[in-house]
């Protein structure tokens, strides 16, 4: 074995004579023996290649087409739909429910046997199956004809777009609807022929989220406790004792609600639906929720007191399934939201200067990783945040931005600056990831966020492997000097909150 050649080293000035002759004697040695193991190689590279030409190549060995296929097709592979996820281009020749002459879309047309006709449709198209149970569809829409409001379109463009980044960050699907599916369903009403088409179109979705379009999401992070409403099959934001008790038609919000695709649902749309101007119940309806609820000001018949009426006067038959949220924000009142914008963003500006993991730069599709890590530090009572936290929800009831008549309680100025500083708050959480965000929440502009540097500083939790380091300059120095290099989330907590 020969170790590095000599020649290829630089020799000593210092070295002696007699060194420098044994060393170029040797590399003579070398050479001879390199120009002989050079001349038998190509030897042998002649015959192999003789012996190529003489020799069949066996026909399971590809050739130099295939490889070069093989090669540049890898690419165009990798850019192909995921083979797990559910396949688009497969619909058996099975007949299903579709495949009725009398299956019809309207509300006129009652559907029977819903929940089976879906086992079938899902077992006839196995690659939906997986997840079946969590999907979810969000449903909204507007009106046909353009705005009144002079900015009213731009306006449901953006909450539009906040609803369509919403469902991009959690792989939901999204249906907007602008055509009026019933001539007679207006007004607060025409969503209910929207939402029973989308749950006939959708046998693959579990729920249908239907979100009105004065409504966005300000906490882009948070996600539905489907486990929470796992026997239930409507949720809406609700507080019991004021529809059962105080019987106030404010008692809930039916403008955000998530209803399970199943015959319960359809069954009680159908009588929900009832009360609506399509029938010629309309005026007895309107009547009958006045005289319940004794707060309810204007005569028609309206979705909200309809469902309250519902809940509180069939109770019996309908309450069990149907959940009122008052943990969360599931939906929330603008006014008492958008004045705490900036103190909630100042605690999660705290949150991310502790957690070192928080403030690490990612990929959009991963963001919900870190979401859930933000929230084990933001959900009421944390020791670190407190019980300051987004709310999930916005709702611009009363505001109109369509038409721009918005009730007379605010002003305007109160309604457009509202959305705009709600929407750019909303905004931020989704352009940040992508390196930018408004600065000024009154301000459409998006610029390179400094905040992105400041966190940067400051002491920070590590959460991995339930460790917890301390790097602050000052704090690491001091902690570095005594030797200290982990300690327990208790002591890092004291040093946060008490510095010496």
């Amino acid at each position: 074995m020969v170790s590095s050649e000599p020649s290829y080293h630089t020799v000593p000035t210092m070295a002696k004579s007699s060194t420098h002759f044994h060393r170029s004697k040797t590399s003579i040695f070398l050479s001879d023996g390199c120009l002989f193991l050079g001349g038998a190689f190509s030897a042998l590279l002649i015959v192999g290649v003789f012996f190529s030409f003489t020799t069949p190549i066996p026909s399971n060995i590809p050739n130099l087409g295939s490889v070069t296929t093989k090669f540049t097709a890898a690419p165009a592979v990798a850019c192909e739909t995921s083979s797990s996820g559910p396949d688009l281009r497969f619909d058996p020749p099975d007949r299903t429910f579709y495949d009725d002459p009398e299956m019809g879309y309207t509300m006129e047309k009652k559907v029977h046997n819903w929940d089976k006709k879906r086992e079938e449709w899902l077992k006839h198209h196995p690659s939906f199956a997986a997840g079946a149970k969590e999907r979810i569809m969000l449903v909204t829409g507007s009106q046909p004809k353009p705005c009144k409001n002079p900015i009213g379109d731009h306006l449901l463009l953006r909450f539009f777009k906040n609803k369509v980044d919403y469902c991009r960050l959690h792989g939901y699907d999204i249906y907007y609807n602008n055509a009026l599916l019933h001539p007679k369903m207006f007004g607060y009403w025409a969503k209910y022929p929207v939402v029973k088409a989308a749950m006939l179109a959708h046998p693959e979705a579990e729920w249908i989220y239907w979100v009105d379009s004065d409504a966005l999401f300000t906490d882009m992070d948070f996600k539905l406790p489907l486990e929470r409403y796992k026997d239930h099959n409507l949720v809406v934001h609700g507080w019991p004792r004021l529809i059962h008790e105080k019987r106030s038609w404010t008692g809930l919000n039916a403008g955000v609600f998530l209803i399970r695709n199943c015959q319960w649902s359809l069954d009680f749309m159908d009588v929900w639906a009832s009360m609506g101007p399509q029938t010629p119940n309309y005026e007895k309806w309107g009547k009958t929720l006045r005289s319940t609820f004794k707060d309810k000001f204007f005569p028609e018949s309206d979705d909200q007191t309809g469902l309250a009426y519902l809940i509180a006067i069939e109770k019996d038959k309908w309450a069990d399934k149907i959940y009122l949220e008052s943990e969360y924000f599931f939906e929330g009142y603008w006014e008492e939201i958008v004045t705490t914008f900036e103190n909630v963003s100042k605690k999660y500006d705290e949150v991310e200067r502790k957690v070192r993991e928080l403030r690490r730069k990612h990929a959009e599709k991963v963001s919900e990783r870190y979401g859930e890590l933000r929230e084990k530090f933001v959900r009421g009572g944390d020791e670190v945040v407190g019980r300051l936290k987004r709310p999930f929800i916005t709702h611009f009831t009363g505001c109109q931005p369509c038409s721009g008549d918005h009730n007379h309680m605010y002003s305007a100025d109160a309604c457009w600056n509202g959305m705009l500083r709600a929407l750019n708050f909303a905004d931020n959480q989704v352009l940040r990831p992508h390196g930018y965000m408004h600065l000024d929440l009154g301000d459409n502009g998006a610029k390179d966020p400094s905040s992105l540097e400041k966190a940067d500083r400051g002491p920070s939790i590590n959460m991995d492997l339930h460790s917890y380091t301390f790097d602050s300059l000052t704090k690491g120095a001091e902690l570095e000097a005594r030797g200290v290099e982990k300690i327990p989330l208790k002591h890092l907590i004291e040093q946060v909150v008490h510095p010496a």
